[in-house]
C-alpha cells in the first residue's frame, strides 16, 4: 500500500512524507514545484513533476506505484491573493481538486485525505470552534476549500470514496531535524515572518491591532506544530485503512497565543530583539480564533508531541537559518 502525496514538496505535504518514511513507508509525490521545493524531500522518495489535474498522469501513477490512498495538499493559500484573484483560486483549489478526485474514483480508490482549513468557518458565531460550527467562509480561499469538502461528501455517497477532511488552524514550526520547513517566498504566517526578521531577510514586522478584547490587546490564534499536523494525517490514514468511514476533523491544540506572546517567544528563543511596527486592525481579523481540539483526540488518538510555543519557534528558527544559508 502506497500513498500518493499531491503537493508533497510543499510545507505541510513534505512533513507528511517525512512522517510516512519514519513509519517505514515510501510515499510517492506529485508536485508541479510552483510553490514546492524538491530539497524538502528525502532523496529516495519518488518525485513526479506534473499537474494534479492531469487525470491520465494521476491514473498512471496509481497503477505504476500501487497507490491505495491520495493525500491532497496542493493549493494556493494566501487569503488576500484569493480576494484579488478569485478565479485563479477556484481554478487551482477547486477545479483541479475535482479532477484529482475524479481520477481517484475512476482508478477505483476508496481512500482520500484532504488538506482543508479553518478559513471555511469565516468569522464564526461561536468560540471555540468545533466541528459542529456552521461553515461561513468570507474569502474565495475559504470558499474554494469548502467546495472541495462538498465534492468529497458527494463522492462518498455516489462512489464510496471515504475521505478524511482535516481543517487546519494556524500551522507553524518545522521538522525538528530541520529537514523541512516553510520555504515559500512572501509567506504571511506570523512565526515564519518573525524568524525572517531574526535572520535579516526582513527589516521589521508589523502587529495589526493592539486594542482587541484579549489579555494583551492583540489577536489570539491556535498554533499547531507542523510535525504534529503531519502525524495527524498519518493517523487519519490508519483510520481509513482500518475500514472506517471518513470524518471531518479540526486540527488544533485547543488553546492559543497572542501576537505579542508569539513575538516575545521569537525574541526569547533567538536571543535578540527586533523592531515591531504597531498598526491598525485589518478588516476581517477576529480577536480570537480557537478550536476545541477534542474530536481529533478521541477519534484518532491524536497526542501532540510539540505543544509548546517556544519549541515551535525553536524549530521554525532553525529551519529559517538553514534556509538562509542556502542563499
Amino acid at each position: 500500500m502506497t500513498v500518493l502525496i499531491a503537493g508533497g514538496a510543499g510545507y505541510i505535504g513534505s512533513h507528511m512524507v517525512l512522517d510516512l518514511v519514519a513509519r517505514g513507508e515510501t510515499p510517492v509525490v506529485l508536485d508541479d514545484l510552483s510553490t514546492g521545493f524538491d530539497f524538502l524531500l528525502p532523496d529516495h522518495v519518488p518525485l513526479i513533476r506534473g499537474d494534479i489535474a492531469d487525470q491520465s498522469l494521476v491514473h498512471k501513477i496509481i497503477v505504476d506505484h500501487g497507490i491505495d490512498t491520495i493525500a491532497h495538499f496542493a493549493a494556493k493559500i494566501v487569503v488576500p491573493d484569493s480576494v484579488s484573484d478569485p478565479l485563479g483560486y477556484y481554478e487551482s483549489n477547486t477545479a483541479k481538486a475535482r479532477n484529482l478526485i475524479d481520477a481517484a474514483v475512476k482508478s477505483g480508490l476508496t481512500k482520500f485525505i484532504f488538506s482543508s482549513t479553518a478559513a471555511v468557518y469565516g468569522e464564526p458565531d461561536e468560540m471555540p470552534v468545533s466541528e459542529a460550527t456552521r461553515p461561513n467562509p468570507v474569502s474565495p480561499y475559504g470558499r474554494s476549500k469548502l467546495m472541495v469538502e462538498w465534492m468529497l461528501e458527494d463522492a462518498r455517497h455516489a462512489h464510496g470514496l471515504q475521505s478524511m477532511i482535516l481543517r487546519y488552524f494556524n500551522v507553524a514550526g518545522a521538522d525538528p531535524e530541520a529537514r523541512s520547513g516553510q520555504a515559500t517566498p512572501r509567506a504571511t504566517h506570523l512565526i515564519k515572518t518573525a524568524c525572517e526578521v531574526v535572520t535579516g531577510k526582513r527589516a521589521s514586522i508589523s502587529v495589526f491591532g493592539t486594542d482587541y478584547d484579549t489579555r494583551d490587546g492583540t489577536c489570539i490564534r491556535d498554533y499547531i506544530h507542523v510535525s504534529d499536523l503531519a502525524a495527524a494525517h498519518s493517523l487519519a490514514l490508519d483510520y481509513l485503512r482500518a475500514g472506517n468511514e471518513g470524518l471531518m476533523l479540526n486540527c488544533a491544540y485547543g488553546h492559543g497565543s497572542t501576537v505579542n506572546e508569539v513575538l516575545e517567544a521569537v525574541k526569547r528563543v533567538a536571543g535578540v530583539d527586533f523592531p515591531v511596527a504597531l498598526g491598525q486592525r485589518r478588516a476581517g481579523d477576529p480577536a480570537i480564533v480557537l478550536a476545541t481540539g477534542d474530536k481529533i483526540k478521541s477519534a484518532l488518538g491524536f497526542k501532540p508531541q510539540f505543544d509548546d510555543l517556544d519549541l515551535i519557534v525553536k524549530h521554525a528558527l532553525a529551519f529559517e537559518r538553514k534556509l538562509a544559508s542556502r542563499s
